[in-house]
């Protein structure tokens, strides 16, 4: 059996310090009310003792000031009051470490207030077995830290035991954790809200001891912003002492108190970098090529074809074009685009029409008239994963870094990996897997059995790949009835039955989370549904495939999350560095289609508005104006924020007003009425607007990485002396008069070249080549994720093609075209 690696946790990391530190602060020097003299009405059993209850607080002036130092120091706005039931959120990019700040932030609380009942609630199953698990794998380092042995002090609730809350909960007099899901309470007909057979409520002991709850991924249970949820509604019902909230994507965000976005977390390296590669078509180069990129704000059609420089090679360009655009010249007169020309203006609503001397002929946004045929894709995108998965594992060790690399496969349909009707039980998908695996295997021998260490039994294909998916009660894979993956978990609802399903897989996904992250376990290429995503926070997962039956469809943040957390050794320790710490992505789309949509879902789930002035972009204004560190309060700020409302530069909802001209005039002509503001008027208009100008800037240019890239490197084999001296050599007889005469056989020369390009075309053949497009993911300095273009690699795929051979004369003129001679009328 493999060993289970354990994982190390460092205890000093300064977000994850902040984030606990910005909660501890919130009740600095709050006054505290003891136990009352009331108690709910219980029949007390043998062995049964009074509820404890947390020491209430005192909710007033000092929590707000409290709340707004807080957000002050975290660049975020200062709420002026405080929200119904005492709420408020912490925001973490996942991957950070969020269930490790909410454990250790119940910790620190329990020892500087003293505070002892707390309940986490969470939305599902599955996330309720992946906090069990992290509470479990940190149990030795809290106990470490706080002398306190965490697994004793909490439990998870179980709805066929519900007097379990009476005595680890209700009644304890020390520390006490219960981690339960909302659907154990949020419904009256729960055992937890029914009386027993003593007429005794545990709805009405908990509401008593005032616990403090924290909920894990809120947006998933509360509901819409006109609606609250049942679930929420039942939380609100417990009058908790107070609540937070934690999440990378929330909904609602009620006093916030610390942000770590994907923005922060990308530029802390608290996160892997994404480099995505995409399946692209190279078709033949006298093909007439047309992609339909985009429709443009200018009512113009972006299009890519083929176009040439005289005496230059024939690359991928793109054109804004209207109707009756010649893509003949367009293309530098490429003769398969003779007669080409865009039939009519674009329309957003319609297919770009191309003109042709056979007719017309139409193109949808995001297509082009060479498609790539979708089992071909998915072959390809198989290949590079194996490709990408051993590239990937091999630099690794090569780096004297010791850490095995996973390789996941998000599918749609089980059928795909295991299909019972095939007689050896293997879907498409697996087959395809198997036939790639052994032929990059068995080429590849030499260098695997050099390091074979890594690779323990990589000769057997069964052993190296597993399907993991939703089971149901008997444990057999299922699909999951009603799961839509294009859209939001949250907003996808599921039965009773499919989610119990998804919870089981979950399960078996987390029970072998320490071991898959051992070299003597074989398991590397994991093959799962979709819907079971959120298991797969194993932070050595280096590649992600997603592989869709219905063609091109992207895969979401959600999804490219599950590999971004930081990887870990065979130590359990965590790898910092950036050059190993890289999540590739296999797509099957353009680049330019793929790159703009994960940019935009990226930014979505950031709740990025390029217009919206934050907080951040305030306070960097006054800092960077020159006004000293002490005079920056939530008072000034909401200030300045006030006196730019009150002149019309944005609105109420923080967001500008108008144009970029009508603002800048604005901006000039107001008049500061604070004088620390007016002290300062000049320098805080100018910060302002230069930092309003980066955040809108949201058009990045991403080169087309079908088109092989210049290389203007310095390359210095001589030194400066040894250059100089043949520099000078070469001038002194290129300034002599020389004649030369040679004496050429012309028949020979003739027969000699024919016989030579008769040889080199002996074995060529027509074909398709299918090449792959890299790029990499970051975020700009205006904290848009955007997405920037590298190079290609490697031919992946030939397909034979037919093709109509070149008369004499098209050949000739080719040949004269290039050689820069007059070409034939």
């Amino acid at each position: 059996m493999p060993k289970c690696i354990i994982f190390q946790f460092e205890d000093d990391l300064d977000y994850q310090i902040q984030a606990i530190h910005s909660t501890v602060e919130l009740f600095r020097g709050l006054s505290r009310h003891v136990d009352g003299i009331y108690r709910p009405s219980r029949t007390r059993k043998f062995g049964e003792g009074d509820p404890v209850r947390n020491n209430d607080i005192v909710v007033g002036s000092r929590l707000l000031e409290n709340l707004r130092k807080v957000q002050l120091a975290n660049r975020l706005f200062a709420d002026n009051v405080l929200a119904e039931g005492n709420n408020f959120t912490v925001e973490m990019e996942t991957g950070t470490g969020k269930t490790y700040v909410y454990l250790r932030t119940i910790l620190e609380l329990y020892q500087e207030y003293g505070f002892r009942k707390f309940m986490i609630v969470v939305p599902s199953i599955a996330i309720r077995k992946g906090v069990e698990k992290s509470m479990e794998q940190l149990a030795d380092h809290f106990k470490r830290l706080y002398n306190i042995d965490i697994k004793k002090h909490s439990f998870i609730y179980d709805s066929s035991n519900p007097k379990q809350i009476s005595s680890k909960l209700v009644e304890s007099t020390d520390l006490s954790i219960c981690v339960l899901n909302i659907q154990a309470f949020n419904k009256t007909t729960n055992k937890i809200r029914q009386k027993d057979e003593y007429g005794q409520n545990l709805w009405e002991d908990i509401k008593y001891i005032k616990p403090i709850v924290i909920i894990d991924e809120p947006q998933k249970i509360e509901g819409t912003a006109k609606k609250k949820s049942k679930s929420l509604v039942a939380i609100e019902e417990l009058k908790p002492l107070f609540t937070l909230c934690y999440s990378a994507t929330h909904k609602q965000l009620y006093n916030q108190i610390y942000k770590l976005d994907s923005y922060a977390a990308y530029q802390k390296d608290l996160v892997k970098k994404i480099v995505v590669k995409t399946v692209y078509g190279v078709i033949p180069k006298d093909y007439p090529y047309v992609i339909y990129l985009a429709f443009t704000s200018d009512l113009k059609a972006k299009i890519e074809i083929f176009s040439q420089d005289q005496g230059g090679t024939i690359r991928f360009k793109t054109f804004n074009v209207s109707g009756g655009a010649s893509l003949e010249e367009l293309s530098g007169g490429l003769s398969q685009y003779k007669d080409y020309r865009i039939a009519e203006e674009p329309h957003k609503l319609k297919p770009l029409s191309v003109a042709t001397k056979e007719g017309f002929f139409g193109l949808e946004l995001g297509h082009s008239n060479h498609e790539i045929e979708k089992n071909e894709a998915v072959r390809i995108q198989i290949r590079l994963a194996i490709q990408n998965h051993f590239t990937k594992q091999l630099n690794i060790i090569r780096s004297g870094r010791k850490i095995k690399a996973l390789t996941l496969f998000f599918i749609d349909a089980v059928d795909k990996v295991r299909d019972d009707s095939a007689p050896d039980g293997r879907g498409e998908y697996l087959r395809i897997f198997d036939e790639e695996y052994k032929k990059y295997v068995t080429t590849h021998t030499h260098e695997l059995e050099m390091n074979k260490e890594y690779f323990p039994d990589y000769m057997n294909v069964q052993a190296v790949r597993e399907g993991y998916f939703a089971r149901d009660k008997k444990n057999n894979a299922v699909d999951v009835e009603g799961w839509d993956s294009s859209v939001d978990d949250s907003d996808v609802k599921l039965k009773a039955k499919s989610q119990e399903d998804i919870d089981r897989g979950i399960s078996l996904i987390l029970e072998k989370k320490d071991e898959l992250i051992s070299f003597e376990e074989p398991l590397a290429f994991i093959f799962s549904h979709s819907a079971l995503r959120e298991g797969w926070d194993n932070p050595n997962v280096f590649t992600l495939c997603t592989l869709k039956a219905g063609g091109s469809d992207i895969a979401k943040k959600q999804e490219i999350g599950r590999g971004l957390r930081l990887p870990v050794d065979n130590t359990g320790n965590r790898c910092i560095d950036r050059r190993i710490n890289e999540l590739t992505v296999i797509a099957n789309d353009y680049y330019d289609h793929f790159a703009s949509a994960l940019q935009k879902d990226f930014n979505d789930n950031m709740h990025f508005v390029k217009d919206e002035v934050t907080a951040d972009i305030l306070i960097e204004t006054l800092k960077s104006a020159g006004i000293p560190e002490e005079k920056i309060s939530p008072k000034l700020v909401d200030t300045l924020k006030e006196e730019l409302v009150s002149v019309g530069v944005m609105n109420t909802d923080n967001v500008l007003k108008g144009s970029s001209q009508q603002i800048t005039k604005t901006l000039d002509n107001m008049v500061f009425v604070d004088d620390t503001l007016n002290e300062h008027a000049q320098l805080i208009k100018q910060q302002f607007k230069e930092l309003m100008v980066q955040k809108g800037t949201r058009k990045i240019e991403i080169t087309n990485g079908d088109n092989a890239p210049y290389d203007n490197g310095v390359r210095a084999y001589v030194t400066q002396g040894e250059f100089e001296k043949i520099y000078l050599g070469l001038r002194k007889n290129l300034m002599q008069r020389s004649i030369y005469k040679f004496k050429i056989d012309k028949d020979k020369f003739i027969d000699d070249c024919i016989f030579q390009i008769n040889q080199s075309l002996l074995f060529k053949k027509a074909k398709n080549e299918y090449k792959v497009e890299t790029g990499r993911a970051k975020f700009n300095t205006s904290q848009m994720f955007v997405m920037e273009e590298l190079a290609y690699g490697d031919k992946e795929l030939e397909v034979e093609i037919t093709s109509d051979p070149k008369s004499d004369f098209e050949i000739a003129n080719f040949i004269m075209y290039h050689t820069m001679l007059p070409s034939i009328m």
